[in-house]
């Protein structure tokens, strides 16, 4: 999904917004992709079992399968690039336009998933995994191009507050949904409606286009042939993204059931969710405010600790605290990793950015599947529910500990030069 050269102002066919409109659309963009259309499913998988509707293991299955989904859709900005070069008849994409389609479908998958037709959920839930990866890939390159055009890359953090935003928003709804005695279904009819009206705030603003992409993308054609620069250092940063993909999901995907397995009867159980929500936002917004000027590798290990700590926090202390402190050291550093994974991917292929975003959301996507599978395979040889959980998120800290090692091995093996 190469975007080209930037287009200045004077080119473009409507005034270019300003960068805190961009940043705005991009985060409304990101909370209906991300805390919709992908984490939606984490504060109603509750209430799913509560109605008999669904059952643990096919929870996963489920969760699996949307986060397959996210993985196919990277893999397709990955190599659409190539396709492209190759098939030069085929139409420009424009980046902006499948943003706002990629949205539409996420509202529309949303309320598809209240149809009692629980054959059809896995299907669907993949389906919003592919939205999904194409908004944030495709929201990411728009949004981040505007921005360092007007010279305030800085403001791409606001950007990744999205997802927390919507985590937020869908929490606290499931919340209430689950006080009132709602069932599922309703939650995701209203998240799905929330999705479109979402989307139709920011419709507009998804009409100014960066550079379409017909024939042979600028991007490609600035590759330097032979062997890519820097080949060790992407292929760690893949590795050390797919590890906090995979340390992250077990928690971010059965936080309210470990929750309940935990705390059976705490009135705070759908609350921690929101808190995760909440930390996600100021981790993303604390990140605009960072004056980096070194190496971004070392933040990215002492985010992969944060996380790390947060995911022990709730099996050193099972408890109010120990949930609410882990849910909040979770979030705090989710989408800075993100935001600062895609500045080093723009530092070490600016000519080819946004395809290797996708290869690295692709490699974040590989991460989120094996999660949920590591927890079904844990659940089925465990006497308990809860000793199952703990297993699984012992491997998520160890997964977590492993990206800092990487994080630190490639600062140390691959040093910033000057100039």
């Amino acid at each position: 999904m190469g975007w080209g050269r930037p287009v200045t102002p004077r080119e473009r066919s409507t005034p270019a917004p300003g960068p805190w409109a961009v940043a705005l659309t991009g985060l409304v963009s990101l909370a209906v992709a991300m805390g919709i259309g992908r984490f939606a499913f984490t504060p109603l998988l509750p209430m799913m079992l509560a109605d008999g509707i669904i059952e643990l293991p096919a929870a996963s299955l489920l969760a699996s399968a949307n986060y397959l989904g996210y993985l196919a859709g990277a893999l397709w900005c990955t190599v659409q690039p190539w396709i492209w070069a190759h098939v030069p008849r085929l139409p420009a994409v424009h980046g902006a336009a499948v943003v706002r389609y990629g949205l539409v479908a996420t509202g529309l998958l949303t309320v598809a998933m209240a149809l009692p037709l629980p054959a059809a959920w896995p299907m669907l839930r993949f389906a919003a995994g592919v939205a999904s990866a194409l908004v944030f890939v495709y929201t990411s390159g728009w949004c981040l191009s505007l921005l360092a055009e007007q010279r305030a890359s800085s403001l791409g953090g606001a950007m990744f507050a999205g997802p927390g935003a919507g985590i937020v928003l869908s929490g606290l709804c499931a919340s209430a949904l689950v006080q009132w005695h709602w069932h599922a279904a309703w939650g995701w009819s209203i998240f799905g409606v929330l999705a479109l009206a979402l989307t139709a705030l920011v419709w507009h603003m998804l009409g100014i286009e960066v550079q379409p992409q017909s024939g042979v993308p600028a991007a490609l054609e600035l590759a330097p042939a032979g062997a890519p620069r820097h080949a060790g250092e992407i292929a760690m940063l893949a590795a050390a993204y797919g590890l906090a993909g995979f340390g992250y999901i077990i928690t971010a995907t059965f936080l309210p059931v470990i929750a309940r397995t935990a705390l059976p009867g705490s009135a705070w159980l759908d609350l921690f969710w929101p808190i995760f929500g909440l930390g996600v936002v100021a981790g993303a917004l604390l990140s605009t405010r960072l004056r980096v000027g070194g190496d971004l590798r070392w933040l990215l290990a002492g985010a992969h600790l944060v996380q790390a700590a947060g995911v022990g926090a709730g099996i050193l202390s099972p408890n109010l605290a120990g949930f609410a402190t882990g849910s909040l050291l979770l979030g705090l550093p989710f989408t800075a990793i993100t935001f600062f994974v895609m500045q080093e991917v723009r530092r070490l292929r600016p000519s080819m950015s946004a395809s290797y975003m996708g290869l690295l959301t692709a490699a974040y996507g590989i991460g989120q599947i094996v999660g949920p599978a590591v927890v079904a395979l844990m659940l089925k040889h465990s006497a308990t529910p809860s000793a199952g959980f703990n297993r699984s998120l012992e491997l998520a800290i160890g997964a977590l500990l492993v990206g800092a090692v990487l994080h630190v091995v490639a600062g140390l093996a691959y040093p910033l030069r000057e100039g």
